[in-house]
């Protein structure tokens, strides 16, 4: 019996694990976590922090240990034509101590351009996960947006088949021809197929958010909130407050102030080379020799005997570089020229993407408005067609027709729904405002 239940209980566990349902906030904090491209981005991070570190040490001096161990064997002339076998030993110890004093205030100007790196990588990081949020926000709708669809199609499927049962007895009790059955069997085929399309449209919706979120796509399915029928209304009337708010505050104009703070920094370092470079070393030397010939004192002593101090003062001024420094600084104001203009055409650009958002949040709005005033309209009039089709006044073809525009009517406020709400989803993004709650 303890088994069976052991058994039991990982049964229940597996199978509640394999129907998890992914909620939209789950959804983004996924992406963001897995992305390919935000651990990228981190890892970036990591090399600028390196490069932070590497920069600081600059401002340290350079510290260096020699040691050198010489053997000499043969034969030595002493004098002149009296050649002596000689056994040498020599080993030498230094240390050695150097620091930059200046040098055109390249290392300065280097650990600022390592500080803009890391908050330009930082910016880009929260550039990426905002698009991949976004990306992840339009999936998932677009499943909510497809299940609403197979949910339309199911009912229609319901309808035909109920129409079916309903027909049949009017034409089993005389009321209605053979023909009206064969018509109400020709519409539920239909709908099957529109059904069979819906079911396939939700799967490859479902396919398309599982390969965003890098997750198996057997038995992924979603959690489903329904999205009730926006206000008909824009929230955003004005066009100026995003642009204003925008141009401000996004990551993408940010990051090209970056990268034009990080040419300029590029050019006063290229500047560098201009400047005189100076150095100060020290170094200590000892060393301890051995003959066969002579005799000497001991290691220890000769070490401490041959002690020897250095102190050096180098100074280095550029006369002539063939043309290495003004090259350096020519290419450095070139980039600094494109930095400026790629700052221009971020907010061209984001002036642009926002204008198209503000006027497609418009345009999906009027849209939704139509289709919903649509959909009441078809409404009336299907009702109305199906009351006189149940009294004999109107034929089955004419009750299809005003099914399938009915039909129609709903997948387009369907559609315009999504669309609308997307669209605002996106001037959200631009206004900085949390596009999941």
């Amino acid at each position: 019996m303890k088994y069976v239940i052991i058994a039991l209980f990982f049964s229940l566990s597996l199978g509640s694990f394999a129907q998890k349902k992914w909620t939209l906030k789950e959804c983004v904090d996924h992406v963001i976590e897995n992305n390919i491209s935000v651990k990228q981005v981190e890892n970036s991070l990591s090399t600028n922090d390196q490069e932070i570190i590497s920069a600081k040490g600059q401002f340290l001096p350079g510290a260096g240990l020699s040691f050198s161990q010489n053997l000499s064997l043969g034969n030595v002339e002493l004098f002149e034509g009296s050649f002596i076998d000689r056994t040498f030993h020599s080993s030498n110890i230094g240390f050695n101590l150097s620091q930059t004093v200046f040098n055109g205030f390249r290392n300065i100007n280097t650990f600022r351009l390592s500080l803009i790196n890391k908050q330009t990588g930082e910016l880009e990081l929260s550039r990426i996960k905002d698009d991949v949020s976004l990306n992840v926000v339009n999936a998932f709708l677009n499943v909510l947006f497809n299940k609403e669809n197979l949910q339309t199609a199911k009912t229609q499927v319901e309808f035909s088949r109920n129409q079916i049962i309903q027909v049949t007895a009017l034409v089993e009790a005389g009321v209605q021809p053979l023909a009206n059955r064969y018509d109400a069997e020709a519409t539920l085929s239909s709908d099957d197929q529109r059904f069979t399309v819906a079911q396939n449209n939700y799967n490859l919706a479902l396919l398309s958010l599982s390969q965003l979120l890098q997750v198996p796509y057997k038995d992924f399915e979603v959690e489903s909130f329904w999205i009730p029928l926006p206000s008909e209304e824009l929230i955003y009337d004005n066009v100026e407050t995003i642009l204003n708010f925008a141009l401000l505050n996004r990551t993408e104009i940010k990051i090209a102030e970056k990268n034009q703070e990080s040419a300029a920094l590029s050019t006063e370092i290229s500047k560098s080379g201009y400047y005189p470079t100076i150095s100060f070393g020290y170094g200590f030397n000892t060393g301890a020799n051995f003959s066969n010939l002579s005799k000497s004192n001991s290691f220890f002593q000769q070490i401490n005997d041959n002690r020897g101090h250095g102190f050096n003062l180098n100074i280095s001024v550029p006369l002539f570089s063939r043309f290495q420094n003004k090259t350096a600084v020519a290419k450095s104001k070139i980039q600094e020229n494109n930095a400026k203009l790629n700052l221009d055409k971020a907010k061209f650009d984001l002036e642009s993407n926002i204008q198209r958002a503000f006027t497609d949040a418009h345009a999906a709005l009027k849209t939704y408005v139509a289709s919903n005033k649509s959909l009441k309209a078809r409404e009336l009039s299907f009702n109305n067609a199906k009351e006189r089709y149940d009294i004999g006044v109107l034929n089955a073809f004419e009750l299809e027709q005003s099914r399938v525009q009915l039909v129609n009517a709903e997948a387009n406020l369907i559609n315009a729904k999504f669309d609308f709400v997307f669209k605002t989803k996106v001037l959200d993004f631009y206004m900085g405002n949390k596009i999941v709650e």
